[in-house]
């Protein structure tokens, strides 16, 4: 324990972070906010500041720290419009189950409830989109707090906290002393296993023939990898991922069938409604996996393993409910499960992927049309790295091939916006995410549409000297919009077009990628062909001390398949376009 000593709030504010482990802040300094940033000047040897271009970015960039190390990430930000800017962070980070601490200056706490000068209620603001969100209005009070929002932060189902501190508590006095929490009335973060939940799913596993399992980013975050693959291996089941949960298992693991959802794998998407039994392992049923749910698994006994109870039964029927944390939960449902094999059920998904390959992968990584295809570049970049990167995505086009033809040879390798979807995550998230596993490639694959939604951040990119490889699918168009305008909306492109013309090397861009990229200090490249792709990703995998764009001019149009359409079932995988519009299906089906 530290020596007790007189110290102001913001001082206590410091010296707390550094006890609960922190190493790095993303943030932005404002008036509400000053007193830390001035104590923050004598802790640089101990705290690295990341200086974002803006607080959104700093969210972000907290999510993509921890996403990739492990550990609770750190935003900073002012009161008013910097709490604000950082909403779409949070929420991004409630959906998706990441752990970080967002602390937010605030006017004095004599003004609160005046309208003064930048103050908005960022506490009810933030309430509904954090696990606990609280104001902080006396010195004496900042170091239990952090204490308190670190656990809360990185416990049970992990997510967002937010502090909001006030500046006469920034500028105050206090005795700081650091008490670790590891107990809070009322909040059970580590359910216990019971063992008659586990013994009845280990009785279905044991008389399943066709037994299925869905592995979601729970098994990421509690660690349980190993413990996912013994139980696959004893009970030899076959598995899916969701996009969050994909490098769970290594990419060529004999029982990994790809991703599941409205872009993923035809394979798992069609399994799912015919095996008999399935086992969710830490994973929601969200729209995008079950897709129409009138007609989701309704053959199968379904087991759900989550360690958050409100997520099972609530879009999904679950005949056995095994609550906790999926390393405990694995551990105990392979001990219980009987030595099984299911070799002509394992063998059956070969029929599935073959027509996946004929009609969609060797198409996409081996195009013979002349035109340079999205998963051609995803792929190409994945194999010059080894499938050792770490991919980070943005959302649309790009995130659907990205996560579909990178490959994964460890785990905490996807790096991508999940539940909200959330445009311009990308770049902030990648420059969190090298810093966060600092030994390992990230590689970015955004869009022309969202990397202008946080372009900003090249700026901070460059100034930390982060080593990011860029690759830009630019397509001139909002590219996942654009396709379900196609296939939906009688090709009506309506504020789809980003440049007026096509996309050929004599069109000028708006902007000038790589210009714009020199323009920040970083390498910049383009490539309209193969050879070019070639040579673009050669010279980007020698450079290592400062990031590198890419961009690529790639098929405007292009789309993502194999495709599950919102609201259709699971077993209605199409391969080009022709798919009823939605509106249309529902009123053929009154």
């Amino acid at each position: 324990m530290e020596n007790k000593d007189t110290i102001t709030g913001a001082e206590a504010l410091l010296r707390a972070l550094i006890a609960e482990g922190a190493e790095c802040i993303f943030g932005y300094p404002g008036g509400q906010a000053i007193p830390v940033y001035d104590c923050l000047y004598d802790y640089r040897d101990r705290l690295r500041h990341v200086l974002v271009r803006h607080e959104q970015g700093a969210a972000h960039a907290a999510q993509g720290f921890a996403r990739v190390s492990g550990r609770v990430g750190v935003a900073l930000v002012t009161s008013g419009p910097g709490a604000t800017n950082t909403i779409t962070g949070v929420a991004d980070a409630m959906l998706d189950s990441t752990p970080i601490v967002v602390i937010t200056g605030q006017v004095p706490s004599p003004l609160l409830g005046t309208d003064a000068f930048q103050e908005v209620d960022v506490i009810g603001i933030m309430s509904p989109i954090t696990k606990w969100a609280y104001q902080v209005r006396r010195a004496d009070e900042i170091a239990w707090a952090v204490a308190r929002a670190f656990y809360i932060a990185s416990t049970g189902r992990p997510g967002p906290v937010v502090l909001d501190i006030s500046k006469d508590a920034q500028v105050g006095q206090t005795v700081f002393e650091h008490k670790p929490v590891d107990f809070i009335r009322s909040y059970r973060p580590w359910p216990e296993i019971n063992a008659e939940r586990v013994a009845e799913a280990a009785a279905l596993i044991d008389a399943a023939e066709r037994p299925f399992a869905l592995v979601g980013q729970g098994v990421i975050l509690s660690g349980a990898e190993q413990q996912l693959k013994d139980f696959l291996e004893k009970a030899d089941i076959p598995a899916g991922a969701t996009m969050l949960g994909l490098s769970a298992m290594p990419t060529d693991f004999r029982l990994n069938k790809g991703m599941l959802g409205m872009h993923g794998n035809v394979g798992p998407n069609r399994k799912t409604n015919q095996c008999d039994v399935l086992i969710a392992i830490g994973m929601r049923f969200d729209d995008r996996v079950t897709g129409e749910l009138k007609s989701y698994a309704r053959q199968a006994k379904i087991i759900h393993l989550d360690i958050d109870a409100s997520e099972q039964g609530k879009n999904v029927r679950a005949d056995v409910k095994v609550l906790g944390d999926a390393k405990a939960s694995l551990s105990a449902l392979t001990n219980a499960v009987r030595p099984a094999r299911h070799t002509a059920w394992i063998e059956s998904f070969a029929t599935d992927e073959a027509e996946e390959w004929e009609k969609v992968i060797e198409k996409e990584i081996h195009p013979t049309d002349g035109k340079l295809h999205m998963g051609e570049v995803v792929r190409r970049v994945s194999e010059a790295t080894n499938h050792n990167a770490v991919l980070v995505t943005d959302v649309g086009q790009n995130q659907m091939v990205g996560v579909r033809y990178f490959q994964y040879t460890q785990t905490r390798s996807v790096v991508t916006s999940g539940g909200l979807g959330t445009m311009g995550f990308g770049l902030p998230a990648a420059i969190g995410a090298k810093l966060g596993a600092p030994d390992r490639t990230v590689c970015l694959f955004v869009g022309d549409g969202g990397l202008q939604m946080t372009i900003q951040e090249l700026g901070t990119i460059m100034q930390e000297r982060l080593d990011v490889k860029i690759i830009l699918l630019n397509n001139h168009f909002l590219g996942m919009v654009r396709q379900w305008q196609t296939l939906f909306y009688e090709h009506h492109y309506s504020a789809t077009n980003l440049l007026d013309g096509e996309n050929t090397p004599d069109i000028m861009d708006v902007p000038d990628f790589v210009k714009l990229a020199e323009a920040y200090g970083c390498v910049g490249m383009r490539a309209f062909t193969e050879e070019e792709a070639i040579e673009c990703i050669k010279k980007a995998n020698a450079i290592n001390d400062r990031p590198v764009l890419i961009d690529f001019r790639v098929w405007k149009d292009a789309m993502v398949w194999p495709m599950v359409a919102a609201g259709a079932s699971n077993d209605d995988v199409t391969y080009m376009p022709g798919i009823k519009p939605l509106q249309r299906a529902a009123a053929e089906n009154e």
